[in-house]
């Protein structure tokens, strides 16, 4: 008889997702997967068809639940599904993300092949549309996002953090689950806390979740300006978590600001600082663009820029308070 495989549960964080849930769920519940599967969708307050699509996908399979999220933000999301969850294996999964077929049977064998806490893949972005297909080539390109492994790609081994995640329940109940006043950046700290605890984190490029980008440059911009902002609270929470890839943004904003003060005031060499940034994101679309539509590929400058200065900008702004609501709020959020 083959080994029985350990039961999942799914957990979605959902808030206006009407676009993609249907298709993210579908993608769940028809994974080539042995053992028991269960998903539990958090729902926020959402002003779309979401809630609605969602009692569908209830009514449709029993293997499909709810709990409510009246706060909205994502790690009180994730928190409120974990608990209403029951297995000893916890996929984590967005509304507009969509994994692939083997997705769950290959995390969990790594699970079990690696000893890790959490494993997870490669956030592979891909557009609809013109825009989006900018963007996600700017999100899988080295100019785009560094070395980052879950972006780009890279070879299997421990990592900082991974894409949304594969966890043993046990490790989400020893550190009490996500704390839920990092509105961002809530995976990359759990992850912290997860390695300081003794855990390994493990990367794989044989998973991989497709995501859809954000629709316009406004929310790619707000996007990306809650990142950074929310990346430099976790610097200022858990010490020695900044790394030379995550100081890039910032310092690009402060020397393209200074080079355009002093072009302006003082001496037009000055401007060398912004035009050469223009032309060295320019120069980096051309192969990250490469078999794109050209509507696509001229957009990649901009959707780049975007993703730079508002990362940079929002890590620079990041007011100090944030660091002492999070430090009040540490308790257990979830409970074993």
């Amino acid at each position: 008889m083959p080994e029985q495989q350990p039961a999942v549960s799914v957990i979605m964080p959902v808030l206006n997702e009407e676009r993609h849930l249907r298709t993210a769920v579908r993608h769940i519940l028809e994974q080539d997967y042995a053992g028991e599967l269960e998903v539990v969708i958090a729902l926020g307050p959402s002003t779309d068809r979401t809630d609605e699509i969602a009692a569908e996908l209830v009514r449709e399979d029993p293997r499909v639940h709810t709990v409510p999220n009246p706060t909205g933000r994502t790690p009180a999301a994730l928190n409120a599904a974990i608990k209403a969850s029951r297995h000893p294996i916890v996929v984590r999964v967005d509304g507009h993300g969509m994994l692939s077929p083997d997705y769950i049977a290959t995390a969990v064998r790594l699970l079990d092949e690696t000893g890790a806490q959490n494993v997870g893949g490669i956030m592979h972005a891909e557009g609809e549309n013109d825009w989006e297909r900018a963007v996600a080539a700017a999100m899988t390109s080295r100019i785009g996002v560094g070395n980052a492994a879950f972006h780009t790609g890279g070879t299997a081994g421990p990592a900082e953090t991974v894409y949304l995640g594969v966890f043993r329940r046990a490790a989400l109940e020893q550190q009490g689950g996500y704390n839920e006043e990092f509105i961002r950046a809530q995976d990359w700290e759990l992850n912290f806390r997860i390695r300081e605890a003794g855990g390994l984190i493990w990367f794989s490029p044989e998973l991989r979740v497709s995501y859809r980008p954000r629709p316009n440059v406004r929310a790619l911009a707000k996007q990306y300006k809650d990142y950074g902002r929310w990346r430099h609270v976790v610097a200022r929470f858990h010490k020695g978590s900044i790394n030379l890839r995550y100081l890039a943004p910032p310092a690009a904003v402060l020397a393209i600001a200074a080079g355009v003060v002093l072009g302006v005031a003082v001496t037009p060499w000055a401007l060398v600082v912004p035009g050469g940034y223009l032309a060295a994101i320019v120069a980096g679309s051309v192969p990250a663009g490469k078999g794109l539509p050209v509507g696509a590929r001229v957009r990649i400058p901009l959707a780049l820029a975007t993703m730079h200065m508002s990362w940079g900008f929002g890590f620079l702004t990041s007011p100090r308070s944030l660091a002492k609501r999070v430090i009040a709020s540490r308790r257990p959020a979830v409970k074993g």
